[in-house]
This record gives structure tokens, sequence and C-alpha cells, in this order.
């Protein structure tokens, strides 16, 4: 018998798709088995263009950025050819993982004028462009003329609702990478106001170009060339020898409602949504805030009703940073969080930015599913020990409750706890 209060908030539907799988169980199998799919990107668009006049500093095709990417994308057959002819890459990985949690939550069952749907991201299109723009450059009189819609982060948001006739509300929200969270955050509080029955959380694939890449690189975000010939070795969270993030391609999508609404046949609630919070630094800078993580942290669990020694388990943001990973550490140590098992998703799928807050949601719900909690890879050297961190292997462990952070550049931070059903 499933333990929940009528109008409490809930997941009834996930959908995910990653460089480790596509679907739930494949998804939640890599995690637990610690595959991972690393390498240096090949993906059109995401190394430099060769340039013989850098040539001698190691530029051109030597940038070596690394990332995971997806392999192979399976896309439903009723999503018509001409519906995916002129969407891009991150919506058409956005439409087959929001099929997935679609039918997870069987919302066909749902008057469409009481479904929302929010998209965490915000210029996730970047590699697109980029390519686009390289194309024509030189006769720009034969871009398509719906290059006009396709460059709009809204044109996700479009073909989505014309795909599964969704009429309530769609639109993006931008947090960074926090905005997986943010458009969490945003779905409860649509469903608790009562605006719509369901609401959609998707975290868009952030489809990063070379521009972007060498940036964050630059700035000191993302991984250096110093793992770019075992790049496997490169995503290392919360480890002394950690060099910056390292990004994974990621969609993620989460259906919300309140419980007294999952009546439909063959929903299932995955888990409850007990306490959020969002809060900001005041700092346009990617420096991460000690204050502004503890705030959010704090407020997050006061509003679940829960007290700190009932959180049993942490997927944090933790990305690998050199600052962020120290920051987070020292906000979950003043919050009196040492006792609860830590793991880092973004050590097995890379970083997805955009995606990363839904993303790592999912991966907490489906761990607490599977009674066990993931690996972490390349913890080899733990930047502090009095943590109890999930090492190489995985972990039998039957969470309660779950504290999920997820914090992006400008100051945003934010938390969510879930409970079990």
């Amino acid at each position: 018998m499933l333990n929940y209060e009528p109008s409490e908030i809930i997941v009834s539907g996930i959908g995910i798709t990653s460089a480790i799988g596509q679907g739930k169980s494949a998804f939640i199998s890599a995690l637990l088995e610690g595959r991972h799919n690393f390498s240096v990107m090949k993906r059109p668009g995401r190394q430099v263009p060769f340039n013989p006049t850098y040539a001698s500093e190691n530029r051109g095709n030597s940038t070596g950025f690394l990332g995971a990417e997806i392999d192979s994308l399976q896309i439903p057959e009723s999503i018509s050819k001409k519906q995916l002819r002129t969407a891009s890459f991150s919506t058409k990985v956005a439409l087959a993982t929001l099929q997935e949690a679609w039918l997870d939550a069987n919302l066909n069952e749902v008057e469409p004028t009481r479904i929302g749907l929010i998209v965490g991201g915000s210029n996730f299109q970047q590699r697109e462009l980029v390519l686009t723009h390289e194309k024509h450059q030189n006769r720009s009189q034969f871009v398509q003329p719906t290059y006009g819609m396709s460059f709009l982060d809204s044109d996700l948001c479009g073909l989505c609702t014309e795909v599964f006739n969704i009429k309530g509300f769609a639109y993006t929200v931008g947090g960074a990478s926090a905005s997986g969270q943010v458009a969490v955050i945003n779905a409860i509080n649509a469903v608790q106001s009562g605006q719509v029955d369901v609401c959609i959380a998707l975290g868009a694939l952030m489809d990063l170009s070379y521009w972007e890449c060498q940036a964050l690189r630059s700035l000191g975000a993302m991984g250096s060339i110093r793992y770019s010939s075992e790049p496997e070795l490169a995503c290392r969270p919360f480890d002394k020898n950690r060099d910056g993030f390292i990004f994974g391609e990621s969609c993620g999508a989460v259906v919300i409602q309140k419980s007294d609404f999952a009546k439909r046949e063959g929903v299932q609630p995955y888990a409850r949504l007990k306490g959020w919070a969002i809060g900001m630094d005041g700092n346009r800078n990617p420096n991460p805030s000690l204050e502004g993580e503890v705030g959010v942290i704090k407020n997050a669990i006061k509003h679940s009703g829960l007290v700190e020694n009932q959180i049993d388990y942490i997927n944090p943001h933790g990305s690998g940073s050199k600052i962020g990973d120290e920051i987070e550490l020292k906000a979950i140590s003043q919050c009196g969080l040492n006792h609860s098992f830590i793991n880092t998703t973004k050590s097995i799928t890379g970083h997805g930015l955009s995606a990363a807050g839904i993303v790592e949601l999912i991966a907490t719900i489906l761990q607490m599913k599977a009674g066990s909690l993931h690996p972490c890879r390349n913890l080899d050297n733990p930047m502090e020990s009095e943590y109890n961190w999930v090492r190489q292997r995985m972990v039998s462990h039957s969470i309660q409750n779950a504290l999920n952070v997820s914090i992006g550049f400008g100051g945003i931070n934010t938390a969510v706890v879930l409970q079990t059903v």
C-alpha cells in the first residue's frame, strides 16, 4: 500500500536520455555499474576548426575538449519525420525524453488544458547555431526561413506542445547549471497553486559548441588538457586531483502533480517532493557562495518539515570545480549533514549544465527505487575524509529522505528534498 497524504506533491513520471543510456532502465543500470562514455568529443562543432596559422600553438584539432556524448538516439515512430526535419538536436532529444515521461505518467488521460510544460535552460542550442552560421556565412540569403523560429529556445516548447497536445502553458526558465532544478521548483509551484493539474519539468540538452567549450576552459570552469590522453580519468568531483567539470550530454523530464490526482491507470508515484528553496548570492560572477548554499539547504530542509539528521542521502552539485566542490562540502558540514551518504552522478554522466538538476533528481529517485547508491568514479583521494562517501563500489542503502543541490553561475542556489513513498 502506498504511504502518502492527499494533495502531497509527487513525481509520477520520468524520462531520461544521457550519454550512458536512454530510458530509466538503461540509465540506472549504467549508474549502478559505474559505466561511463567519456572521450574526446567528436560531434561536429565541438572542436575548434583546424587553422594552420595556430597549429604551432597547440590549437586546431588538438583542443581536445572532453565530454560524454550520446551515441545513438531512439526517437518514437509516433513523432513524424516532418516535425523532426527542422528540429534541433536539443529538441529531438527533448521529444524522445518527454515521450518516456508522458507514457510513464499516462498523460493521455489528462485534459490537455490542465497540463503545463516548463523547460529548464536558455541559449541551449549554440552548436546548431554555429554550424548554421558557418554553412551560410557567404550566402546568408539561403538560410532556411524556419531558422527564424528554430534559433529561439521557445521553439523547443512549441514543438513539444504540438507533438503532445499540451495546451496549458509552456515556457523556458534560465538558471545556468541550476536551470533544471529551477524548472522543477516552478513546476511544483504551478501545481500547488492550481494553475494546472500536471506540470512537466524538462531539463534541456545544452548543445555546446567549441566557442562555449573554449570560454569555459579559459574561465577555469571546464577541465583543461591535463587528462586529454586519458578522458576516463578527467571527471573527478570531490577528488584532490579534480581539474574542472567535464561536459555530458543529457536531458531529463519529470511529471509533477498532487498525489490525489494520481488515480490514472498504471500511475505509481515515485517520490514525494517535500521541500525546496531558491536563493541568490547577489553576484554575477561564477564563484560560489558558502552563505548562499547554506541558506538554500537549510531553507529546503525547514520547508520539508524534516530535520537534518533525517536526511540520509545527498546528491550534490559536485561538478569537479576546484573552488565549487570545496565550498559545497563546507556548506554540507555547516548544515550538519556529514552523516549523509554522498555520491556524485556527474562523475558518471558528466555535467549536463541546463539538464543537470533534473538528471540528478532522476538519479536520486531511481536509486530510491533500487535500494542502492551508485559508485563515484575517480574518487581516489577525497578532498576531506570526514564525509560519508560512496566511493568506487555500489552501496546498498534504502533512501528515506534525500537532498538534491544544484548551483548555477550568476549566484543561483537551489535545493530540493525528496522522500520515499
